[in-house]
């Protein structure tokens, strides 16, 4: 009885232990951190590439947009001896120097761009959707026609641009031998202003119809053929089948390759430099192509800021497309 009297004691003699601190509940980003570990691993490599390849000269073109750079006053290096850079930073200079016109013809630049844009990109989707929808049928050889489309989309642009600058040229072309076999005269195809911006219209429609035409056959392959067979039991003609559920159901399909085809189109740049160069008298010189004309001339700093206003359009553009498919109750 003495020893559990004394245990008894001992343990009422005993202070109690103060409750261990909690430990603190980490924060959103830790916790995301830790949920998504694997995938931030597998895309740091191309995060890392990426930043190199674009975010670098970004910000070197941006920073240069901002100065008086030219082929004078940057760094150069012949054998050992280096002159160091010795542009200055001049603000917003170079940005109102092109949109007041004080340097190159920006507004009549873009106006020609966005006509370009817009008549090829209409074309693309016209066309696209036209031979989308002949090949969604039951023909016979439809994979050989598939083949055959999709052909302009597998050859270089560059390869491409050279074949049709021969069959545009004016003396020994395919296009103007034929007018004079029929008894016409020949056209001045890359001569002409007119005739050189129909040519550079019709290469690049030429070029981007594949795209279009992959694309929405992709978009009318996935959808329902049970509201097809509904909409014949109530008697819906083939073009309120195309008007009521073919074009509505194209849209998620539709919506993302014409953003992109107008961001491709609008900086297209190997059919214009190399059929025409931007010619006749700069005529079919795009906003992108002139910009790399001005960094052949050695103008650096007006260049980027011709580049920056490019980008600043763009992301305009894209803002302003995507609003508008919020409004129709798109996702995308």
């Amino acid at each position: 009885m003495t020893n559990v009297a004394t245990t008894v004691q001992r343990r009422r003699a005993t202070p109690a232990r103060p409750p261990r601190p909690r430990a603190a509940e980490p924060g959103p980003l830790r916790r995301f951190l830790r949920t998504h570990w694997y995938a931030w691993a597998l895309t740091a490599p191309v995060v890392i590439v990426m930043s190199v390849v674009i975010a670098f000269p970004f910000a070197r073109g941006l920073w240069l947009s901002f100065t008086d750079a030219d082929r004078r006053n940057v760094s150069t290096r012949i054998g050992e001896n280096v002159t160091p850079a010795t542009y200055e930073f001049v603000g917003v200079d170079n940005y109102v120097a092109i949109l007041t016109g004080d340097v190159g013809d920006f507004w009549a630049r873009l106006t020609w761009t966005v006509v370009w844009t817009l008549a090829c990109v209409a074309c693309h989707f016209g066309l696209g959707l036209g031979l989308a929808v002949m090949l969604n049928r039951r023909v016979a050889l439809r994979g050989v026609y598939r083949a055959v489309m999709i052909l302009p989309w597998a050859v270089p642009p560059f390869v491409s641009a050279f074949i049709w600058r021969y069959l545009y040229q004016g003396e020994y072309g395919l296009f103007n031998a034929a007018l004079r076999g029929m008894g016409f005269p020949g056209v001045e195809w890359l001569g002409d202003p007119f005739w050189a911006k129909v040519v550079v219209i019709t290469i690049n429609v030429w070029l981007g119809v594949p795209f279009m035409m992959v694309a929405l056959l992709g978009g009318l392959q996935s959808i329902p053929g049970q509201l097809y067979e509904a909409a014949r039991v109530d008697g819906a003609s083939p073009w309120q089948q195309f008007r009521h559920i073919t074009l509505p159901s194209l849209r998620p399909v539709a919506a993302p390759v014409v953003l992109i085809g107008t961001i491709w189109t609008f900086n297209q740049f190997p059919v214009i430099f190399l059929v025409t160069g931007g010619g006749p008298a700069r005529s079919t010189d795009l906003l992108v192509t002139y910009a790399f004309r001005l960094f052949g001339d050695g103008t650096y700093g007006v260049a980027s800021a011709y580049g920056m206003v490019i980008l600043g359009l763009l992301l305009v553009l894209g803002v302003i497309y995507q609003r508008a498919l919020r409004r129709e109750g798109q996702a995308w």
